[in-house]
């Protein structure tokens, strides 16, 4: 079974199932990739765009052509040299499932009982439908209500949309029910179809989402690895800051956000924190430290959503709602790893600690309570941080508190301006060899091009503000909302009305502070909508975008190439081997039409960069050797550079180099700056130069901002 040395993701959809994917099969052979990455392939509700709602496991997808399909397209894969990746959901389902429904119907002696994670009261289980005065009408064994249908008579209760259900559920989806993996009989029953097409050698590696829901992450992956063998196998676990990836666990790494972050900072101007973040309070009225904001936000999203949970921890450890909730919105990660009946790791208790000496005394005994037991307790309590990291972080505080809205991504920090040459080569030096690395992906908030337009932001702040200034005296709307929108119009340029009317109100729902998605005020998104109409005809947004065009072409290749040439597995997200400039899903998973031509210099150049890289990682093989590289001379921190692939002389096979911080260099200039390249010749895969020695920078990276050097022997 073979590990990638790259993988290409697509999404499926009705419209682009098994046999399109085997068409562009040639395509992705000659862009470079070894694997195809694919979104959840298992039966799910007919219509869905996304494949997360799974409905019967036993089944391969019909919508995307079946068991049949998917033989006909890993054979025509095959035959151009590409393997398979698939994207499991072990976490959860929906509950419109056959399994779910006997269990409504039968209650706790329906032979499926055990697959849920269920909060019986009274023998019944709580369906959170009902939303106004119409009555649920007996039809035959079946009880509808509106779009619902229940077995009848059954072992439930229905209760208002708002509350929270019976079950464990992904984040605050109702409608997604939680699975009892832990379960080795559930495990197998639901992962039925992944084992035998690993069996088969049809599928190569799995990206397992979501593990952070699991009642027990690490038992799962033993599980998991013990019944699909060597498997690549990475897990969408979100890293914050220092935070690392369990060593205890059976995997090969994460899906890449924390790499994402890593890179996206290399390219983010550290001084340009102090007046973006001044820019930012002025406009919003919004504090200047984030972490308060943060914590608001978190605290909200427990009462909002997530009183079923909090309700539900505060019985299994005696302790009051306040309390619960006063510890989980402290929590600063998504899961601290405690395992019941285990003493817990150091850091695990260091970081629940640590929480608490932020909050009341009265959290003492809740603390003991989820470190050391009762086991119920113990798991829920991490269950619990996820969502409430997720919905609080990810999907209210990063749409209130954006200084620089290309570090408001997935696992990022948005006061954190800035990473480092030093400690992105550390970082590097810690990678797991076959973690995945990625820019983009189908949850990110912002494309990878969007986010290298705004990274010119922090060296352009003073021509930013004043351009915004004239903007906003020509258009404005809400204080909340206003310069996110101007962020996002001017990095997405162009951009159409409905897409950036679609963003701007999904915005202002997460952000909760004018609307919400469960409190909608249809005036107010009548003159949102307004709004962006009128701010997509102002011409300020596109003359800025066209006028820092060759700075942000210059991050969008520099993260590219280091993305794809440093330690891990590289990912491009579909459509990104070119230039794609997509906002938060589902803007970002739309259609994409292949083979991907350019349109654009920049298009053309990000192309190349990205097959001759991809080219090159299959050439270099696996778990290749990183070697930090370093300028010399007055703009030396405008490089990052590395070499990767030692043979057994101690010869490189590679050598990546990318420009950063453009503005300032601009202003510079290379100079005397030279970067001392390992012994040997080397050629410039982009442009056929060749190289010796000490090499001067603006010699080395004149036609590209980047260059990616591969040993050459004469």
């Amino acid at each position: 079974m073979s590990r990638p040395a790259s993988t290409y993701r697509v999404q499926l959809t009705p419209d682009f199932g098994f046999a399109q994917v085997a068409e562009i099969a040639g395509y992705l052979r000659d862009l470079g990739v070894s694997h195809v990455y694919l979104s959840p392939i298992l039966q799910a509700v007919p219509e869905s765009r996304h494949g997360y709602d799974v409905t019967d496991h036993s089944k391969i997808r019909q919508e995307f052509g079946g068991a049949t399909g998917f033989r006909e397209m890993a054979q025509q894969l095959a035959d151009h040299d590409l393997g398979i990746v698939l994207d499991i959901v072990p976490n959860h389902m929906n509950t419109v499932n056959a399994q779910f429904w006997s269990v409504l119907r039968y209650g706790r002696d329906s032979p499926y009982a055990s697959w849920f994670d269920l909060d019986w009261v009274d023998g019944t289980i709580a369906l959170p439908v009902l939303g106004d005065d119409t009555e649920p009408v007996v039809d035959g064994d079946v009880l509808r209500y509106h779009e619902h249908a229940f077995p009848h008579p059954g072992h439930y209760r229905l209760v208002d949309w708002r509350q929270g259900p019976g079950y464990r559920r992904f984040f605050d989806v109702s409608s997604l029910i939680g699975l009892r993996v832990e379960d080795p009989a559930v495990l197998f029953a639901t992962h039925e179809v992944i084992f035998w097409l690993l069996d088969e050698g049809l599928v190569d590696g799995l990206r397992v989402d979501h593990p952070d829901g699991l009642a027990d992450p690490r038992g799962y992956l033993e599980r998991l690895r013990a019944r699909a063998g060597e498997a690549w196998t990475v897990v969408e676990k979100i890293l914050i800051g220092p935070e690392r990836l369990p060593g205890d666990w059976a995997c090969d790494g994460t899906t890449g956000y924390d790499v994402l972050n890593r890179v996206n900072g290399l390219f983010v101007d550290p001084a340009g924190r102090e007046p973006l973040v001044r820019l930012f309070c002025e406009l919003t009225g919004q504090p200047a430290e984030y972490r308060p904001v943060m914590a608001r936000a978190k605290r909200e999203v427990l009462e909002l959503f997530f009183g079923a949970e909090v309700d539900r921890l505060a019985r299994l450890t005696s302790s009051s709602p306040e309390v619960v909730r006063e510890l989980l919105a402290a929590m600063p990660v998504y899961r601290a790893y405690v395992v019941p009946g285990e003493e817990p790791p150091p850091e695990s208790a260091e970081i629940v600690e640590m929480a608490a000496e932020s909050c009341s005394p009265a959290v003492l005994p809740l603390v003991r309570k989820v470190l050391h037991g009762p086991a119920e307790a113990v798991t829920r309590f991490q269950q619990a941080c996820g969502p409430v990291m997720a919905k609080g972080v990810e999907d209210t505080a990063l749409y209130r508190w954006y200084p620089l809205a290309c570090l408001n991504e997935v696992g990022g920090e948005p006061d954190a301006f800035g990473t480092s040459v030093e400690d992105f080569h550390a970082f590097c030096a810690e990678l797991p060899p076959y973690t995945m690395t990625t820019l983009s992906t189908h949850d990110t908030k912002r494309s990878e091009d969007v986010r290298a337009r705004l990274s010119v932001l922090a060296e352009l702040p003073g021509e930013w503000a004043e351009a915004v200034a004239e903007w906003s005296a020509a258009v404005r709307f809400d204080p909340n909302l206003d310069y996110l929108a101007w962020q996002n119009l001017m990095a997405a340029w162009p951009i159409s009305v409905e897409r950036f009317g679609d963003y701007l109100l999904k915005a202002a729902r997460e952000a909760k502070t004018a609307i919400s998605w469960i409190n909608p005020d249809p005036s107010y998104e009548r003159r949102l909508r307004d709004f962006a109409a009128a701010a997509v005809l102002l011409p300020g947004p596109g003359e800025f975008a066209a006028r820092i065009e060759p700075y942000a072409m210059c991050n969008s290749l520099g993260a590219k190439l280091v993305q794809l040439m440093m330690p891990g597995v590289p990912d491009v997200y579909q459509g990104n081997e070119t230039t794609d400039f997509s906002l938060v899903d589902p803007d970002n998973r739309r259609p994409v039409t292949y083979p991907r031509k350019p349109d654009t210099s920049w298009d053309a150049a990000k192309l190349l960069v990205t097959t001759q890289a991809l080219r090159l990682r299959r050439r270099l093989g696996g778990a290749a050797s990183y070697l930090p590289l370093w300028a010399e001379g007055s703009a030396a921190e405008h490089v990052v550079a590395f070499a990767r692939g030692l043979d057994a002389r101690g010869r490189p096979g590679a050598v990546a180099v990318a420009t950063r911080l453009p503005v300032r260099l601009a202003r510079s200039g290379w100079g005397t700056t030279f970067l001392a390249l390992p012994a040997g010749t080397w050629r410039d895969l982009l442009t056929g130069g060749l190289y010796t020695g000490r090499i001067p920078l603006a010699h080395l990276l004149g036609q590209y901002p980047v260059a990616l050097l591969e040993r050459h022997d004469l």
